[in-house]
């Protein structure tokens, strides 16, 4: 199948635009340029698909299985097909340096069908190395996720919350994280939060931060990163790689404090952190919008 794409769309930027498409069930093939990944289309029920770009503004899409439409739904929603980018847009072309992002197409982040895999993405990249945050993943999809034709798919809330803590300890090697992971799965596997519901865009942003907060191993850094991926860009997502790379690029690598970066950004009002991110991550491309190096060098 192939999927017209907006104007603003570039496949490789929102690929490449972070991590996730180095975590597992993502799985990118460098010599034929294709994104892989293993989507549930209900309960129980996985396939796999896969995307890649025919460079005339579409995406092809091929589909493991018969319900091609829940496919193309999650497949939509990961590379952001439907969401608005024209104010960004306008904003960086109206602010100096920042041309090169509405020229581009840079802007739409990848993010996994479902949000509860996000977060839980999200908490294995707190206070760890890449490396790691790599072992955890691909220990939870390898040892918890359905397999689907050689791939497996990330795991659910209930499958999460049937493992015991020596899984997350051991074999993850989540360290302090395992009590959260373990906690997340079992609040999101009984309903006591659903973080499917976080997708509507009428829910307040303070509500959604709230919610995101109240779980687990879930600071600021977190609720930040996971609400640019809900399409809610106001939060700067700081940690120490954000700050390293900021000074690097805006100060000859001297040290900054938090409020020097917030009155960099504050011209792009609500979309100042997606502003910052592709500030930060521009030279992970080239001029011609290629990926450069891979993941370990980046972080």
């Amino acid at each position: 199948m192939r999927i017209a794409t907006p104007h603003s769309f570039s496949f490789l930027r929102t690929v490449f635009s972070h991590g996730w498409f180095d975590l597992p069930p993502f799985h990118w093939d460098e010599e034929k340029r294709t994104l892989r990944r293993v989507l549930s289309a209900a309960p129980g029920q996985a396939l796999l698909a896969e995307i890649r770009d025919d460079a005339r503004g579409r995406l092809v899409v091929k589909i493991h299985a018969p319900a091609r439409s829940a496919a193309l739904r999650q497949v939509r929603h990961m590379l952001r097909l439907d969401e608005e980018f024209n104010e960004f847009h306008a904003l960086c072309r109206e602010i100096d340096g920042f041309a090169w992002a509405a020229k581009s197409g840079a802007g739409r982040l990848l993010r996994a069908p479902d949000p509860f895999e996000d977060l839980v993405k999200m908490i294995c990249t707190t206070n760890c190395t890449w490396a790691l945050t790599r072992v955890m993943v691909r220990a939870l999809v390898e040892g918890l996720g359905d397999s689907v034709v050689g791939y497996r798919s990330f795991p659910s809330p209930e499958a999460m919350a049937k493992a015991p803590s020596r899984f997350y300890e051991r074999e993850a090697r989540a360290g302090y994280r395992a009590g959260y992971l373990r906690s997340l799965a079992e609040r999101a596997a009984s309903g006591e939060i659903r973080p499917a519901r976080w997708l509507d865009p009428a829910m307040p942003a303070a509500d959604l931060r709230r919610e995101i907060l109240s779980v687990k191993g879930a600071g600021r850094y977190v609720a930040d990163n996971m609400l640019k991926l809900l399409g809610r860009y106001e939060g700067l997502g700081l940690d120490t790689w954000c700050r390293r790379k900021f000074a690097e690029i805006h100060h000859r690598g001297r040290r900054v404090s938090d409020r020097t970066i917030e009155r960099f950004c504050a011209p792009f009002g609500r979309w100042r952190g997606l502003a910052l991110w592709c500030d930060l991550t521009r030279d992970w491309f080239d001029e011609r919008g290629t990926p450069r190096l891979p993941m370990d060098q980046k972080y």
